[in-house]
Parts: structure tokens; C-alpha cells; sequence
């Protein structure tokens, strides 16, 4: 008895549909979210009163900075 043979290409084409449509979603999904609500109220305040420690501070170039990985 012959056997038919498999439709690979046909269900190699629509697995692939499948993952473009849910990255399609995705990507559509993402772009319209905002990154992270008050995440702009969220940047460290400076001190200008000057210390003795070495540790991290926040100045205007950080600042700066801080801005423009903002989404």
C-alpha cells in the first residue's frame, strides 16, 4: 500500500506564521506601554553640599544622562 507523502513545507510555513504573528503581537504590544510609569519622578536628587565621601553622586551630566535613557 502507498502511503501519502507528509506536507512538510505546508507545516513548516505555518509554524512560521504562527511565530511572526505572536512577534508581530508582541513588538505591537510593547511599543504602545509606556517603559515605567514615574519613572521620571524617579530620578535621584543631588545634594550640593559637598562630602567627604567618594561614593556615588549624582551630578548634572549624570542627570542628564538619566534623561536620555528614558523611553
Amino acid at each position: 500500500m502507498r502511503e501519502k507523502p507528509t506536507r512538510v513545507a505546508r507545516r513548516t510555513f505555518l509554524a512560521g506564521a504562527g511565530v511572526v504573528a505572536a512577534a508581530t503581537g508582541a513588538a505591537a504590544l510593547s511599543a504602545r506601554a509606556p517603559a515605567m510609569p514615574g519613572q521620571a519622578a524617579a530620578l535621584p536628587e543631588s545634594t550640593d553640599a559637598p562630602s567627604d565621601s567618594k561614593g556615588y553622586r549624582v551630578s548634572d551630566h549624570i542627570r542628564k544622562y538619566y534623561r536620555t535613557t528614558l523611553v
